[in-house]
């Protein structure tokens, strides 16, 4: 529930929010509370009630999901980075485990980033790095992909590195290996850790782009099969992605050519 006690009703609310977003309707409020995206107070006879927090918190969801293209469920979590939701108390979920498992791993400081290095030859060859196993712990992690403590703290509190809970224990799938193989050989490289939050900012955009292309295909009334909209799904997002690659390698030219 939002800190700050909720005095208006939702009309009030959709007005407001209608000043920013002409075209919004008065159930995406609600769907977006479904989604819990804003969870305003209620009142002794079970109305919500927004506080001007509340607000906040939708125009941001709304923002991202429509400007940025961002996924509802990443909606969510740069919602509680910024602060506009309150932390969930549920020890299962990636950002309560990102952090506690930073805590109890490792608790050296961050380093200032060294000089770009500019030998290609000197830097790690993670690019073709293939982790053995499904999961890892934080220290087979840090032994396979030789990522700093340091290094590896950044990482998570950046989102870049995202573990799980097996069993009460808190592990790494083998993708996040890939993330922190690749990662390492950039920071090997002096690149500021923030700049690599960026590009999972770019990621999680390209997976709004193609959630929103794929929409019609979860409505009511599609009578796809599941199979057939998952394969339909994995279509759009390999031709999105092939666009993506090709669309970074012209501007790379561009900005070499310059």
């Amino acid at each position: 529930m939002s800190l700050n006690i909720g005095t208006m009703r939702i009309g009030e609310v959709h007005a407001q929010l209608r000043k920013f977003y002409p075209d919004i309707e008065l159930s995406k409020i609600r769907y977006y509370e479904d989604k819990g995206l804003v969870e305003p107070s209620r009142s002794r006879k079970g109305y919500r009630l927004y506080s001007e927090r509340d607000v906040d918190c939708l125009r941001e969801a709304i923002r991202l999901a429509q400007e940025e293209f961002v996924p509802l469920r990443v909606v969510r979590l740069r919602l509680l980075e910024q602060g506009l939701l309150s932390t969930p108390n549920v020890s299962s979920s990636s950002r309560q485990a990102a952090r506690e498992a930073t805590i109890n791993v490792i608790s050296t400081p961050a380093p200032v980033p060294a000089p770009v290095v500019s030998s290609r030859a000197s830097a790690p060859n993670d690019a073709d790095f293939t982790p053995i196993k499904e999961y890892f712990t934080a220290s087979e992690l840090l032994s396979t992909t030789g990522l700093a403590p340091e290094e590896f703290n950044q990482l998570q509190s950046l989102g870049l590195i995202i573990p799980v809970v097996i069993d009460n224990v808190t592990m790494y799938g083998a993708l996040e290996i890939r993330v922190a193989a690749l990662s390492r050989a950039l920071l090997f490289r002096g690149v500021d850790a923030r700049l690599l939050g960026s590009l999972r900012r770019i990621a999680e955009r390209e997976v709004g782009v193609i959630d929103e292309l794929t929409l019609p295909l979860r409505q009511v009334g599609c009578e796809l099969s599941r199979r057939e909209i998952f394969e339909i799904s994995a279509e759009v997002a390999r031709e999105v992605t092939a666009l993506r690659s090709v669309l970074v390698e012209r501007e790379i030219a561009q900005y070499l050519q310059g």
